[in-house]
C-alpha cells in the first residue's frame, strides 16, 4: 500500500471514528433531554397555571406553613409605606435573630439585602404605627 494511500485509510478511519462519537453524543444529549422532560412533568413543569408551573415550584412549602414577621407582609414594601402579602416563598432568616421575613419577589429581597437594618428599621416603624390606628 503506498504512503498516499495509508494516508487516505488514515484520514477515513478517523472520519469514521468521530461520526461514531458525534452519533453517540446525540443520543446521549437526546436520552438526557428526555429524562429532564419526565423529571419536568413529574414536578409539574407541565401545568398551565401559575400557581403550579415549574418545576421550582416542588420545593415551595405548603401554602399557609409559614409564617414571617409583620404577619408575613413584605418589609421593603413596608419601610416605603406600603403593606404588600408575600407567600414567604421568598424568605429570609435575620442570622443575628432567627426571625423569618417574608418577600414578595426576589427583585425586593436583593433590594433589601442591600441594607437589611435600615429597611427593618423603617419597617418596624411602619408597622408599629399602621397597628397602633386600628
Amino acid at each position: 500500500m503506498s504512503l498516499g494511500s495509508q494516508r487516505h485509510l488514515a484520514w477515513l478511519t478517523a472520519a469514521a471514528l468521530l461520526a461514531a462519537a458525534i452519533a453517540g453524543a446525540s443520543v446521549a444529549a437526546a436520552a438526557a433531554s428526555a429524562d429532564l422532560t419526565a423529571a419536568a412533568a413529574q414536578h409539574g413543569a407541565t401545568a398551565t397555571d401559575s400557581a403550579h408551573a415549574g418545576i421550582w415550584k416542588a420545593v415551595m412549602p405548603p401554602s399557609g406553613s409559614m409564617h414571617g414577621e409583620f404577619d408575613s407582609n413584605d418589609p421593603l414594601g413596608l419601610a416605603a409605606g406600603a403593606t404588600i402579602p408575600a407567600d414567604c416563598s421568598i424568605n429570609w432568616v435575620d442570622p443575628d435573630y432567627g426571625k423569618l421575613y417574608c418577600f414578595s419577589s426576589a427583585t425586593s429581597l436583593v433590594y433589601f439585602l442591600d441594607s437589611p437594618r435600615a429597611f427593618l428599621d423603617r419597617a418596624q416603624k411602619n408597622w408599629a404605627a399602621t397597628h397602633r390606628s386600628h
